[in-house]
């Protein structure tokens, strides 16, 4: 059985917020679940390690939590987050401009070396 879940935000756009509720929450469940759970941010999701930016998103127009928040929980619940490295010059970042859940910084070849090399991973795309 696989003990490992990476969910790969890729095509989630952080401009709709109705698309970040899942993948946190699956994340968050996940790691109740005790599975060790990575989230890795890149493209255009990659913006959502930016320090100010999930603090300004909520999931549903009206409420008070924001996609911070959800990312904040998961954290707490065990989940890694991870943000992919062209997203520091996409969207001129520095390493300093990362949200504290943020455990660091990979390279595409992190994804497939960890899809392909290990048989106790599953992924989630989104």
């Amino acid at each position: 059985m696989a003990r490992k879940l990476v969910i790969i935000l890729v095509n989630t756009d952080p401009r709709n917020g109705e698309e970040l509720g899942a993948p946190f929450f699956q994340a968050s469940v996940a790691a109740a679940m005790d599975y060790e759970v990575e989230v890795v941010c890149t493209a255009t999701s990659g913006r959502l390690m930016k320090r100010g930016v999930a603090e300004s998103l909520v999931v549903k127009p009206g409420s008070s939590k924001t996609v911070h928040d959800f990312i904040r929980d998961a954290h707490e619940a065990g989940v890694k987050f991870l943000c992919c490295s062209p997203n520091l010059d996409l969207f001129d970042m520095t390493e300093a401009d990362l949200i504290p859940e943020c455990a660091g910084i990979v390279g595409g070849a992190y994804v497939i070396e960890e899809l392909m090399e290990n048989d106790d991973t599953r992924v989630l795309t989104y």
